[in-house]
């Protein structure tokens, strides 16, 4: 038992792109592929999982210091500081009852996938850290291991749902068929975005509003075309920042740069995905009546896409001049504005790529983590003190952990008189249970209908 816990610690250790080959390979066999290819489609998935990281830290290594210098340069005064997500991740994978959590989080998903409960299986384990803050938060400052792990496997369930009922869209909008994409960090925004989007449709001129990239380029010609919209964006962002004229035109050639080598890395890690899809669909047809499977992956794989980038640097000023005004806000955007482009993705996908709409729901969606981050900084800054990380007496959040819209749902159910919060979560879990999965289950007949047809 002790070696296993090892050989896992020791998998996880080595970080996603040493877990992601290996997992995918493992997948293969299961489903009947040689060894070869297999490991040539775990490799290649890898290899564009590499490209797009690689791409997603440029932008977030050049749109970061721009986002620092906007915060500098209005002159923002907030006591509570955004330190990012990596931080608020080491925290989490810090915490003594990780290992417990981890578990309970990977057998809630085998269970789920046995029972027939979902579709998703997920293979992103380095991602578990947005299930598992809740618990290891819970665990810190309730010191109730039982409510602890119960949260994180409520967290995992509506994860792994979540995943299964956006993977419609994502395949629709990103055009990755046979995936999900079980980050929270991506998926939170659903609880705020569906019913927003819905009631914009019932408003008259308002839901008529369509502006997408595609029309950008049909008005402005080759001025709306990606390269030049990111260049532009980059330019508009440096002027913004303070830059000066050589710094500008630099960040406005990364963003261009994103614009043009995200989509191109997205088809390598498609490429590398399509044989184990494959041999999934043989799989399932032959063993569980044409059950179908989803590989759950990072986000990471979508957030290339060039109306998810148009809208994340649009609103990354818009924020930070927007946290200075919100009444009883305390929180100063600041590290995870570089990655804001995960709490879009969803939306845009969503919108279908109306640029209008992505903004609007994107903006509430921001607001709500804001608010999110201001109650919730106190237990988080306590918290990660406790595993040793130092910021001067300071409080801090991010725009992940217990500000995504869920995590804090339920972070609150079980922490404020649980008695009454975790019932009342359970039964408005199970109502969006009922109707959403009764949408996604039609959609899945409707496809496999198709898929008989052809």
């Amino acid at each position: 038992m002790d070696f296993l816990y090892k050989a896992f610690n020791g998998l996880i250790s080595a970080g996603p792109y040493v877990m992601l080959p290996v997992i995918i390979t493992v997948i293969g066999l299961v489903f009947g592929m040689k060894l070869s290819k297999a490991f040539k489609s775990g490799l290649t998935v890898a290899i564009g999982f590499v490209g797009i990281k690689l791409v997603v830290d440029m932008l977030a290594t050049n749109i970061g210091p721009a986002s620092k210098a906007m915060v500098v340069r209005f002159g923002l005064q907030l006591d509570i500081v955004d330190v990012g997500w990596g931080a608020i991740a080491s925290v989490t994978w810090a915490s003594p009852i990780i290992p417990l959590i981890v578990a309970a989080i990977f057998f809630t998903n085998i269970v789920m996938l046995l029972f027939n409960a979902t579709d998703t299986l997920d293979v992103d384990i380095w991602n578990y850290h947005h299930m598992a803050i809740v618990g290891c938060l819970l665990y810190f400052i309730t010191n109730n291991l039982v409510l602890s792990v119960l949260s994180a496997v409520v967290m995992a369930f509506i994860t792994f749902k979540l995943a299964d009922w956006t993977s419609p869209i994502v395949e629709e909008y990103f055009e990755i068929p046979n995936v999900s994409l079980p980050t929270m960090s991506f998926l939170s925004s659903a609880v705020i975005a569906y019913p927003l989007n819905w009631l914009i449709d019932k408003i008259p001129g308002l839901r008529d509003i369509n502006f997408d990239i595609d029309n950008a380029e049909k008005y402005l010609g080759v001025f709306g075309q990606p390269t030049m919209l990111g260049f532009i964006l980059g330019v508009l962002v440096g002027a913004l920042a303070g830059y000066n004229v050589g710094q500008i035109i630099d960040l406005g050639v990364h963003m261009a740069a994103v614009m043009v080598l995200i989509p191109k890395m997205t088809s390598l890690f498609v490429e590398g995905l399509m044989p184990i899809s494959e041999a999934a669909t043989k799989f399932t047809k032959k063993k569980f009546k044409n059950r179908k499977f989803l590989i759950g992956l990072d986000a990471a794989v979508v957030v290339g896409d060039h109306t998810v980038i148009t809208t994340a640097l649009i609103l990354i000023p818009i924020t930070i001049l927007l946290s200075a005004f919100l009444p009883g806000n305390r929180v100063m955007p600041f590290a995870d504005l570089a990655v804001i482009t995960f709490r879009v993705a969803l939306v845009v996908a969503l919108t279908k790529g109306n640029l209008f709409r992505s903004l609007v729901i994107g903006l509430v969606c921001t607001i709500a983590i804001l608010y999110a981050g201001t109650f919730t900084s106190p237990d988080l800054t306590a918290f990660a003190v406790s595993t040793g990380l130092d910021f001067g007496g300071g409080l801090i959040t991010s725009f992940a952990s217990v500000s995504l819209t869920v995590s804090y749902i339920v972070y609150q159910a079980f922490l404020r008189n649980p008695q009454i919060g975790v019932p009342v979560l359970i039964v408005i879990v199970g109502l969006i249970f009922y109707f959403a999965e009764k949408k996604y289950r039609k959609y899945k007949a409707d496809k496999n209908m198709n898929v008989t047809i052809d």
